[in-house]
C-alpha cells in the first residue's frame, strides 16, 4: 500500500511543479520577456534531470520531478505567447497548432525510448531537448510586442527585420502592435463588462472540465492501466495510444480552421464519452467478478477470470483509450487561444493558462 502511494506521488508530483510553473510563467513573461523566460526554463529542466540521474533515494526523484514540472509549467505558457507574437498572421494558426502537436510527439518519443532504455538513461535523453532549446533561443530575437511595450522601438524593428525579412513593411506592423500595446491593462472594475468576464468564465470552465475528464491521469498512468487490464505488452500498447493521439492532433491542426473549433469540441466530447464507456465495458468483461481498483485483488480476479477473455478483446482497450486521449486536449487549447484574442491584455491570457 505504501509503495503504491509512493509510485502514485512520483507520477503526480510533476503536476504540482507545473501548477507553480504556470503562475511563475505568468509573472516572468511580462517582467523579463518571452525569450529570456524560455532560456531560463532550461535551467530547472537540466537540473531536474541531473537530480533524477544521480538519485540515490526516492526524495531525490521527487525533487527532480518537481523541477521538471516547474519548467514544464512555465514553457506551457511562454511558448504559445512567443509563437503568437513572432509569427505572421497568415501562419499563426498553423504554428499555434504545432505547439500541442509537438507536445504529444514528445510524449510518444518518451514512450518509444522507454521500451529499450532504463529510467536513468531515459532521463539523460530527455535532458537534451532543453539544452538544444537554450542554444537555439540564444539566436532568436525577443518578440516585437514585448520590445514595444518597453519602448524599445529600434530593437522591435530589428526583430521584425529578422523575422519577416528586409523587404517587409516593418513600420506598418510596428504601428499595429503599438496600437494594441496601448490598450493593455486590466482593472478589477472592468470585470463588470460582459466582454471581459464572459471569455474568462468560458475559458476557466473549459479548462476545468478538461482536467476532470482525467486526460492527464490517463497519459501518466497509461502503462499502469494496461498492466491492470492484463495486457500482454503494456509498453507497446502505450506507444500505440500515444501514436493515435499524435495522428489525431495532426489531423485537427489541418482541419480546425475549416470545420470550426466548436464543432470539433462537440465531436471530440462525444468520442471521449463513448470511448470511456467502451473502456469501462472492457474492464467489466475482463473482470466479471471483481472491480478495477489498483490492488492485488485485481490480479487475483484477472487470473481467475475465464481464460482468453482479456486477449480476445484486448483491441477494445487500445482503441477506446486511444480515442479518449485523441479528443479533448488539442481542441480546447485552440478555443482558449481564441478566447484570449478577444482581449488585448496579456494578463488575461496568463491567468487562463496558469
Amino acid at each position: 500500500m505504501y509503495n503504491n502511494f509512493l509510485t502514485c506521488f512520483l507520477k503526480s508530483v510533476v503536476t504540482l511543479g507545473a501548477a507553480v510553473g504556470g503562475v511563475l510563467g505568468g509573472y516572468l513573461v511580462d517582467k523579463i520577456g518571452r525569450k529570456l523566460s524560455l532560456m531560463l526554463c532550461s535551467v530547472p529542466y537540466v537540473l531536474g534531470y541531473i537530480v533524477i540521474i544521480s538519485a540515490h533515494n526516492v526524495w531525490m526523484l521527487y525533487f527532480g520531478r518537481m523541477l521538471t514540472g516547474l519548467a514544464s509549467g512555465v514553457t506551457s505558457l511562454v511558448v504559445p505567447v512567443y509563437i503568437s507574437e513572432v509569427s505572421h498572421p497568415k501562419v499563426r494558426g498553423m504554428l499555434g497548432s504545432c505547439v500541442q502537436l509537438m507536445v504529444v510527439t514528445g510524449i510518444l518519443g518518451a514512450y518509444v525510448a522507454g521500451i529499450t532504455l532504463k529510467w536513468r538513461w531515459l532521463a539523460v535523453l530527455c535532458s537534451f531537448p532543453s539544452c538544444i532549446m537554450l542554444l537555439f533561443m540564444s539566436f532568436m530575437p525577443e518578440t516585437p510586442r514585448f520590445l514595444l511595450n518597453r519602448n524599445k522601438r529600434a530593437e522591435a524593428v530589428a526583430a521584425l527585420c529578422f523575422l519577416r525579412g528586409p523587404h517587409a513593411d516593418h513600420e506598418w506592423e510596428c504601428q499595429q502592435v503599438e496600437a494594441s500595446v496601448q490598450e493593455e491593462g486590466l482593472n478589477l472594475s472592468e470585470f463588470k463588462n460582459p466582454s471581459i468576464y464572459r471569455p474568462l468564465l468560458i475559458g476557466v470552465a473549459l479548462m476545468f472540465f478538461q482536467q476532470i475528464t482525467g486526460i492527464n491521469a490517463v497519459m501518466f498512468y497509461a502503462e499502469t492501466i494496461f498492466e491492470e487490464a492484463n495486457f500482454k505488452d503494456s509498453r507497446m500498447a502505450s506507444v500505440v495510444v500515444s501514436s493515435i493521439q499524435v495522428c489525431f492532433t495532426a489531423v485537427a491542426a489541418l482541419i480546425i480552421d475549416k470545420t470550426g473549433r466548436k464543432v470539433l469540441l462537440y465531436i471530440s466530447g462525444l468520442i471521449m464519452a463513448l470511448s470511456t464507456a467502451l473502456f469501462g465495458l472492457y474492464f467489466k468483461m475482463a473482470l466479471p467478478n471483481g472491480n478495477n481498483s489498483s490492488n492485488s485483488d485485481v490480479w487475483f480476479t484477472l487470473n481467475s477470470a475465464s481464460p482468453g477473455t482479456e486477449s480476445s478483446i484486448s483491441w477494445l482497450a487500445v482503441v477506446s483509450l486511444g480515442l479518449f486521449v485523441a479528443g479533448l486536449l488539442n481542441v480546447l487549447w485552440h478555443i482558449l487561444a481564441l478566447l484570449c484574442l478577444l482581449l488585448p491584455q496579456r494578463n488575461f491570457y496568463s491567468f487562463l493558462c496558469s
